[in-house]
């Protein structure tokens, strides 16, 4: 195998890490995204009698839910087309779910009704953000923009 082969062949390999590093996150993030629009919708707007098959739901967990769920959507925007903007955006939506877990944790103490998984769910909203938010810090080119 000659040289120039051997460029080609790593070129390829390049192409193809940078086309997964787009495509995956972006695909997962819109999936989580409008999946999480679609269940707080539902509590939000009492579709389907959801409300009231979830009972105890914290409206101000569900608030940020959504939220969230518009900034996976343009966060998934954000890794296809490679913006710098779109850690920080994630960034954002880590820090609107910390506030929310301790704002819950004060919640709770002061006798609030919730569901007992509220919490699970929390810890696994804010850890999916937090692992996509690194993802985007480390993968986004720095060129564009």
């Amino acid at each position: 195998m000659s040289f120039r082969q051997s460029d080609q062949r790593s070129a390829e390999k390049s192409k193809t890490k940078m086309k997964l590093t787009k495509y995956v996150p972006a695909t997962v993030l819109t999936a989580f995204g409008l999946l999480t629009m679609f269940l707080t919708s539902t509590i939000l707007l009492d579709l389907f009698g959801m409300r009231e098959k979830n009972a105890g739901y914290t409206p101000f967990v569900i608030w940020v839910n959504f939220f969230c769920g518009i900034a996976y959507i343009t966060a998934a925007y954000g890794f296809l087309k490679s913006k710098k903007w779109t850690a920080f955006l994630l960034g954002l939506a880590v820090l609107a779910l910390l506030i929310t877990f301790f704002t819950f944790n004060n919640f709770i103490a002061n006798g609030g009704i919730h569901k007992a998984d509220t919490y699970g769910a929390l810890i696994f909203r804010l850890s999916i953000t937090t692992l996509f938010a690194l993802v985007a810090k480390f993968t986004i080119n720095n060129k564009t923009n």
